[in-house]
C-alpha cells in the first residue's frame, strides 16, 4: 500500500520566533510528531510525505499526480482562512483520492465555532449560549441586552487554544469590548461571546463511523497546577506556556475520575455530536459542566491533536494508551476506520 502523508510542519522557531509567540503556527506539527506519524504508517506500507504549505501547492499536485497514492493520511490545518482545514481535502476531492478524517463541508462547519453550535442546539445537544459579534456596534447591541457576566469570548474560527487567553474570561462590558476587539482585529474575524460554565473540563476522543463509533477514555483537565488567579481554563497559556515538557505536570487525569453514569452522559452527547456533524474516523470534542453539574459541548476538533511525546501531554494519544493502544497502533487505526469507509479491504 502507497499511503501519503500530508502535513503542515512549524516553522523553525529561530526564523520565526515571534510568529510563535502570536500562536499563528500553534496547530501546525514539529517534525517529530510528522515523523511519528510516519514511521507508524510505515508499518501498513510505503510513506510518501508532502508538506502542505500554500507556497507547495503546484509541488503538492504533482506529487499526488506522480506517486497515486492508494489513501492519503491528512493531519494538515492550512493557514489564514476560515477554509483552511478544508482546503487540502477538497483538493483530494477534485483529484479523486481517498483520504482520512472529515470531509471539506465537516471541516468548514467545524472550525466555525457558532456554526457548530447551531447544529448542536438544532439536534438538542446542550452547548453554551452564545452570541457572534463583528464590529464595534455589535458589541454594543450586544451590551445593551444586559448580559450575564461572567462570559468568555473566543475568535470564531480557531483552534488549538488559538485566542484563548486567561483574559478571554470577562467580567465586566469593558473588559468584553477589550476581547471582543481584540479578537476582530488580531485574528481578522468576528468573536463569540459565550457563556462562561464554572464546572469541571472534559475531552473525549472518539474512532470510528455510524453505529462502529468507539469513546475513548475520558480526560479529565486538571487546573490545580495553574496559577493561583488564573481563571482555570485550558488557555493558550496553560496549554503551550505554563505545560513544559521540561518539567512536566498533571494536566490530565485518564480515566476522568467521576461516577459512571456521567461518564455514560458524555460519552452518548459525544457520539451522537460526532454524528450530527458528520466527522469521520476520528473526532475529540470539549466539554465542560455548567454550575449545576449538566456537560455542555464547547467545540469539535475533526483534526485532533496527536503529539507522541507522553510529556507533552496530547490528549488524544494519552486516551488511546489507556484504551490500550500504543502511538504506532493508534494511527493506524485511524488508517483502518477510513479504509473501511472506502470499502477497502485490510
Amino acid at each position: 500500500m502507497k499511503i501519503a502523508l500530508l502535513y503542515n510542519q512549524k516553522p523553525e522557531p529561530s526564523a520565526s520566533a515571534s510568529r510563535y509567540e502570536s500562536d499563528e503556527f500553534a496547530e501546525w506539527d514539529a517534525p517529530e510528531t510528522i515523523e511519528a506519524v510516519a514511521n507508524a504508517l510505515r508499518e501498513r506500507g510505503e510513506v510518501v510525505k508532502i508538506d502542505c504549505a500554500p507556497a507547495n501547492l503546484p509541488r503538492i499536485v504533482s506529487t499526488l499526480l506522480a506517486e497515486k497514492p492508494d489513501i492519503c493520511f491528512n493531519i494538515a490545518e492550512g493557514i489564514g482562512a476560515p477554509s483552511r482545514e478544508a482546503q487540502i481535502p477538497a483538493l483530494l476531492d477534485m483529484m479523486g483520492l481517498r483520504y482520512t478524517a472529515s470531509d471539506p463541508a465537516t471541516l468548514c462547519l467545524t472550525l466555525d465555532k457558532a456554526r457548530t453550535k447551531e447544529v448542536l442546539s438544532y439536534h438538542r445537544i446542550p452547548t453554551p449560549a452564545f452570541s457572534v459579534v463583528e464590529s464595534q456596534s455589535d458589541i454594543e447591541a450586544f451590551l445593551n441586552h444586559d448580559p450575564r457576566f461572567p462570559l468568555i469570548v473566543k475568535p470564531l474560527c480557531e483552534g488549538s487554544s488559538k485566542g484563548i487567553f486567561e483574559r478571554s474570561v470577562v467580567s465586566s462590558p469593558e473588559e468584553l469590548r477589550r476581547q471582543a476587539r481584540e479578537a476582530i482585529e488580531r485574528y481578522r474575524q468576528p468573536a463569540l461571546i459565550e457563556r462562561f460554565l464554572s464546572g469541571r473540563e472534559f475531552t473525549v476522543a472518539l474512532i470510528g463511523n455510524g453505529d462502529g463509533i468507539e469513546a475513548l477514555p475520558i480526560i479529565e483537565v486538571c487546573f490545580d497546577h495553574l496559577p493561583k488567579e488564573s481563571r482555570k481554563i485550558y488557555s493558550y497559556e496553560a496549554k503551550w506556556l505554563w505545560d513544559d515538557p521540561s518539567n512536566p505536570v498533571e494536566v490530565f487525569k485518564c480515566p476522568a475520575p467521576i461516577p459512571q453514569a456521567l461518564a455514560d452522559e458524555i460519552a452518548t452527547m459525544c457520539k451522537k455530536a460526532h454524528r450530527a456533524l458528520r466527522c469521520r474516523d476520528w473526532s475529540r470534542i470539549d466539554v465542560r459542566l455548567d454550575e449545576r453539574g449538566k456537560p455542555h459541548i464547547l467545540e469539535v476538533n475533526p483534526l485532533p491533536g496527536i503529539l507522541p511525546n507522553p510529556d507533552e501531554h496530547s490528549c488524544f494519544p494519552l486516551a488511546a494508551r489507556m484504551a490500550g493502544m500504543d502511538f504506532n497502533a493508534l494511527i493506524n487505526r485511524v488508517l483502518d476506520e477510513a479504509l473501511k469507509r472506502y470499502g477497502v479491504a485490510l
